[in-house]
């Protein structure tokens, strides 16, 4: 074959396929750019408006890749390679990823439905697969919790999607349950009163519900008293510890003493 012949076919090729690879180059960093471009528009836009975050940016990821894809594809057929070997490949290739990465995927999806379901969001406190903690982040495979203690927690979404979940802070107001035990000879009557001024004269303890004070427990040797009292969300620790105290210094100074544990030995002489 002659140099001629050589450029000839290089010419026939330029203007009979070479154009459409220039011209698929030039949509394809084009069309990408644009995609780019509107995706962190729609970003912007949604942060100025305070719509949730970890929605957004997990819908704008989504939509960004498929329409990459899609444009990936059309080139792909423009240019004129056969698709439909190339989508058996994507689809063998899809399937292979799929087995191997299978946790992974599970994550995935169970990180979606938490997005969607919403049993819990950013600064939620919960508990859940053994751990209690604050929120911090919600992200696509996993959730990342902060223990009282500071420590930080990933939990797997997919494990997490499936499991039963405590929220403490979806409702407005919490209960603070405390029983005590005291003397069985003990002035119950007393120590009724007693609860029941405390809870009364707390400022963070909530008229509505009022406080609740009974007997729930006869045992051999004392006798159980339940103090239940509603407060806001936020207040439930300072409550908790301020009734604990509180009624400890009360109980000293009415002389009602606690239950003292009683064991009986028996020695069998022979």
């Amino acid at each position: 074959m002659t140099i001629q012949e050589v450029w000839e076919a290089v010419k026939e090729w330029i203007f009979t396929q070479g154009y459409k690879i220039v011209v698929a180059l030039l949509i394809w960093f084009i069309s990408f750019k644009i995609v780019n471009a509107v995706t962190r528009k729609f970003e912007k836009s949604a942060s100025l408006k305070k719509h949730d975050k970890t929605i957004v940016r997990t819908l704008l990821y989504v939509l960004r890749v498929g329409l990459k894809i899609v444009i990936m594809v059309c080139l792909v057929g423009y240019v004129g390679i056969d698709t439909s070997g190339l989508s058996a490949l994507v689809a063998s290739l899809g399937v292979t990823v799929g087995l191997a990465l299978n946790g992974a995927l599970g994550n995935l999806a169970g990180g979606m439905l938490i997005i969607l379901t919403r049993p819990f969001r950013l600064d939620d406190y919960i508990e859940a697969m053994g751990y209690s903690g604050t929120v911090e982040a919600i992200n696509l495979t996993n959730t990342k919790l902060c223990t009282p203690d500071n420590k930080v927690v990933y939990l797997p979404n997919g494990s997490l999607s499936s499991a039963s979940i405590v929220n403490y802070s979806e409702k407005d107001i919490r209960r603070v349950d405390n029983t005590f035990e005291i003397a069985k000879d003990a002035d119950v009557e007393k120590a009724k009163q007693i609860l029941h001024e405390i809870a009364s004269n707390h400022e963070l303890v909530l008229k509505n519900p009022e406080p609740y004070v009974r007997i729930t427990a006869h045992n051999v040797n004392s006798t159980g008293l339940t103090l239940r009292v509603w407060v806001n969300n936020q207040d439930y620790w300072t409550v908790n510890a301020d009734v604990l105290e509180s009624v400890k210094t009360a109980f000293d100074q009415n002389g009602i003493v606690m239950p003292i544990q009683q064991v009986d030995v028996k020695v069998n002489q022979k």
